[in-house]
Formats: C-alpha cells, structure tokens, sequence
C-alpha cells in the first residue's frame, strides 16, 4: 500500500486555515437584519446610527467586491451602477445631524436592498450564503464548494 499525497504542505494549511477562520458570506442574516432595522419606522439613536453607518457600508463593500470579482458588474449595468452607488454611500462620512444621518443610513439600507436584490436576480447569488457568482474557468464543483 503506498503512502498517501498530500496535496498541502504545513505552512500551506496553517494558511488555509487562517482563510476560512476569517471568512464571513456574503449574505447573511446580519446583512438583512441591519437593513430591515434601518428601514423600519423607527429612529435610530445617536450611537446606533455610527454603528450602523459602519456595518452598512462593510455590507456594502462585501457585495460590491462580489460583484467585480465575479465581473458581474461588466456583464450587468444595472450591477455597474449600483457597484457606483455602493462605493459612494459607502465612503461617504455622516452629515453630523442626526436627522440627515438616518437619512444616509436609510439611502445606504435603500441601495443594499436593491443591490442584494439585483444579484440574485441575475443569479450572482442564490437563496443560500455559499452560492456566488459563477467565476470564469471555475467548474460546478467548485462552484458549490464556494
């Protein structure tokens, strides 16, 4: 009987294992809670709104990153202009009233719904966290490992 083959050496594993230890999906029920929060009828406060603004636009920034890897954004300009949208909401800083920062946070929740919405339309994400974008040169296999 022969030895089995590795295929990763210790180093390439210790790697490996740091990757999936920091990994968070794209989608997740936080994302969807976050967003449903702040579109509701209530008003956030002070020190929700800055927590807020900083997990919307994280979210956002994850979808956009899923977008562009996956070249979503060049097959789809409709996911082109939201990629825009996000980047902008994103890196904009809060007006500093409170009335105008629920209005950010509520344009930023506006434009992760749409954004979400749109890539599982065009099937860039599915009803399932692990489903992403089909990647060129990636097989279905692989695929449903994502």
């Amino acid at each position: 009987m022969r030895q089995a083959d590795q295929p990763f050496d210790p180093d390439q594993l210790r790697w490996m294992l740091s990757k999936v230890q920091k990994w968070q999906p794209y989608v997740d029920g936080v994302l969807l809670d976050d967003v449903a929060f702040v579109l509701d009828d209530y008003v956030p406060s002070e020190e929700e709104v800055e927590v807020l603004a900083t997990r919307l636009s994280g979210h956002l920034l994850r979808l956009v990153q899923l977008a562009v890897t996956s070249k979503a954004d060049q097959r789809d300009q409709e996911v082109a202009d939201l990629v825009k949208r996000a980047r902008t909401a994103s890196s904009v800083a809060l007006p500093g009233d409170r009335s105008r920062d629920v209005g950010h946070l509520r344009r930023m929740a506006w434009t992760l719904e749409a954004f979400l919405e749109r890539l599982v339309e065009i099937q860039c994400l599915r009803g399932t966290p692990r489903s992403v974008c089909a990647l060129p040169g990636r097989t279905e296999e692989e695929r449903a490992l994502a």
